[in-house]
């Protein structure tokens, strides 16, 4: 009996202990889920915006550089002189406009009125003459005046006529001032004037290159003396903020992650610290898990990626770290999903 007693005492203990983890397991909620990943950031590959001779480069690896910061600049000897004949061809065609919207000046048309009059003067004498000599012509001591002196003085009145006909004409121009049409041509070239120069100085401001943002200089890839190209970069710029670990979830655990979860994150060179961060991105698709996740049971699976955004206000982790994730209650999940997480679609 007392073997008996001892079996059933032994059960009963058992039943008592798996109970008493089934009530705490109910309690504390589900355990931590642990992940392994890589510190990742964002980095801008940073070329000129033009093909010339770099004359200053002024930032070295690892030189935190500020938004407008200038970072190098390029030769603009040959450029400058180009904005300066720019200018000039802008400020004459800007004259050529002013000129014809402002038409004739009053002592223009008080010219051309003084020479009308003094037309009609002449066609006046000359049909005076005209018609004298024709009178004499018809008279009985008509035998004085030649057919060459009357076919002299007709023309002479023919000549006068036109002229004074010429200059109606061209005080009726001055009165009228310049065409729409030339005025149109002449604006649409101080237009194309003015687009050239804003072109020109585009480029001369590109031979600045500036940092687009607050990041820090990972490689200084020209230095003074080379030909820069758009298509070659200069610098590459890492952005300290916003910062993520890379990890990978299996379809089991994929229940106990969702945005906002906060966690916690440990790396191998700071053992003794704990990082705050919360999940920023799930991956809606699967994919075959990574050659960087060498877990033998992981290797030919199907995951979902995630990026667990950090808080590293001292700039302390680095691009590539390894780095440890602890999701759960443990790390404060319940109200983790007020936190507004930055979008990673920008990211690579």
């Amino acid at each position: 009996m007392s073997r008996t007693r001892a079996i059933a005492l032994a059960a009963l203990l058992l039943a008592a202990i798996a109970a008493a983890w089934w009530f705490a397991s109910r309690r504390h909620g589900p355990q931590p889920l642990v992940l392994y990943g890589n510190l990742d950031l964002r980095q801008v590959e940073l070329p000129f915006n033009a093909s010339e001779r770099v004359s200053r480069v002024l930032v070295q690896e690892g030189d935190h550089v500020t938004r407008g910061q200038l970072l190098a600049q390029l030769d603009t000897g040959r450029l400058q002189p180009q904005v300066a004949k720019a200018e000039a061809d802008a400020a004459a065609q800007q004259q050529v406009v002013n000129r014809l919207q402002a038409g004739s000046r009053p002592e223009e048309i008080a010219q051309a009125r003084a020479n009308v009059q003094s037309a009609r003067a002449d066609a006046i004498n000359a049909r005076r003459q005209f018609e004298r000599l024709t009178t004499l012509s018809s008279s009985s001591s008509g035998r004085a005046v030649s057919h060459q002196d009357l076919d002299s003085a007709r023309a002479a009145l023919d000549v006068a006529e036109s002229r004074l006909a010429v200059n109606r004409r061209a005080l009726d121009l001055q009165i009228a001032g310049p065409r729409k049409e030339d005025i149109a041509q002449a604006e649409a070239q101080l237009r194309a004037d003015e687009a050239q120069l804003a072109l020109l100085r585009r480029q001369l401001a590109d031979a600045d290159l500036t940092a687009p943002l607050d990041a820090v200089v990972r490689s200084r890839i020209v230095e003074p003396g080379e030909i820069a190209s758009p298509s070659k970069s200069a610098f590459t710029l890492a952005i300290l903020d916003p910062k993520w670990v890379r990890a990978y979830v299996s379809e089991q655990d994929l229940g106990k992650v969702r945005e906002g979860l906060r966690a916690s994150i440990t790396v191998d060179a700071f053992p003794n610290r704990a990082f705050e961060g919360w999940v920023g991105f799930v991956s809606p698709t699967a994919e075959f898990t990574p050659k960087t996740v060498q877990t033998e049971e992981l290797r030919s699976s199907l995951v979902y990626e995630i990026r667990v955004f950090v808080k590293d206000p001292g700039n302390e982790l680095r691009l590539g770290m390894p780095a440890t994730v602890h999701l759960g209650s443990g790390t404060g999940g319940a109200d983790g999903g007020s936190r507004a997480a930055p979008s990673p679609s920008a990211s690579s």
